[in-house]
């Protein structure tokens, strides 16, 4: 971590509310039964890859795809419980991301060094994104919807409303696991593709940043660690584009499109004339 990443001042809340979760994680190797294992599971599957992946990324950030307003809702709802700031926040944070990417003002700026961009950018939080007040101007669209701000504003309590309700059908394990253990997991998948996508793997394209595509950040994200083919096509819904990059994600979208619930999908093989011949840095 850099000097200029130190200067930024230490986000308590933020930091206490990382070392709670941890600490309640490791309570799950008290409490393993495969029920709780399998409930972190479909619940890791509808908050990163439904709710992160498609709905808070693909969508309300980019706008690759469109959908009813009731599954755009849907969508939001399962990034929330994800935990990663509410949508406003994340999209603000992500939109900031893409202006100025590995650069000075990128929230998570890689060339700070690994951690700072896997975690230590929401430990000593950047002001410009500490405050709705000042991160609100990079989410605008999302700002003016009433439901969307409802989610931004109370993002936590939803996740405790979900932790009694799993208290009341599973008991402890399957509490700890589906909150806990689910979330940490959930929050280093996420957090790999800021710091070990711009670190490790290939570049397909000259997307003027450290950007790579990383297989098992792929893996563990449902398609997001594809980070190169992302940066040189931001809007595209499909983050995989050789035939081997698998994405996860995309495929949940197109059987969405196939029940007449997703349309107007872009994909990066359509954008590549928009954005004319790039540089081919690595097959």
């Amino acid at each position: 971590m850099n000097e200029s990443a130190l200067r930024h001042p230490f986000a308590w809340f933020n930091l206490s509310f990382i070392v709670i979760v941890h600490l309640f994680a490791l309570a799950g190797v008290f409490l393993f039964s495969w029920k709780a294992v399998a409930v972190a599971a479909g619940l890791y599957w509808l908050t990163a890859s439904l709710g992160i992946g498609l709905g808070f990324h693909r969508l309300l950030t980019h706008q690759g795809f469109h959908t009813p307003r009731w599954v755009k809702y849907f969508l939001a709802v399962c990034g929330t419980l994800a935990v990663q700031g509410g949508p406003i926040a994340w999209v603000a944070g992500h939109r900031m991301h893409h202006a100025h990417s590995d650069r000075e003002l990128d929230p998570h700026n890689s060339r700070k060094g690994f951690w700072w961009a896997h975690m230590g950018w929401l430990m000593r939080r950047d002001p410009r994104m500490g405050m709705f007040e000042n991160y609100r101007n990079y989410a605008k669209d999302l700002v003016a919807d009433p439901f969307i701000l409802f989610l931004d504003r109370n993002f936590v309590w939803l996740q405790v409303v979900l932790g009694l309700l799993l208290i009341l059908w599973g008991g402890w394990s399957v509490a700890i696991w589906g909150i806990f253990v689910r979330l940490a997991f959930t929050w280093h998948c996420t957090w790999l593709v800021n710091s070990a996508a711009h670190m490790f793997g290939y570049q397909t394209y000259d997307a003027r940043d450290d950007s790579r595509n990383c297989w098992w950040v792929a893996l563990l994200s449902f398609g997001e660690g594809w980070h190169n083919n992302h940066h040189a096509f931001p809007r595209s819904a499909r983050h995989g584009l050789a035939w081997w990059e698998f994405d996860m994600s995309y495929l949940t979208l197109r059987l969405l499109e196939s029940l007449g619930l997703a349309w107007n999908i872009r994909v990066g093989d359509h954008l590549r004339a928009a954005r004319g011949n790039r540089t081919a840095l690595a097959a």
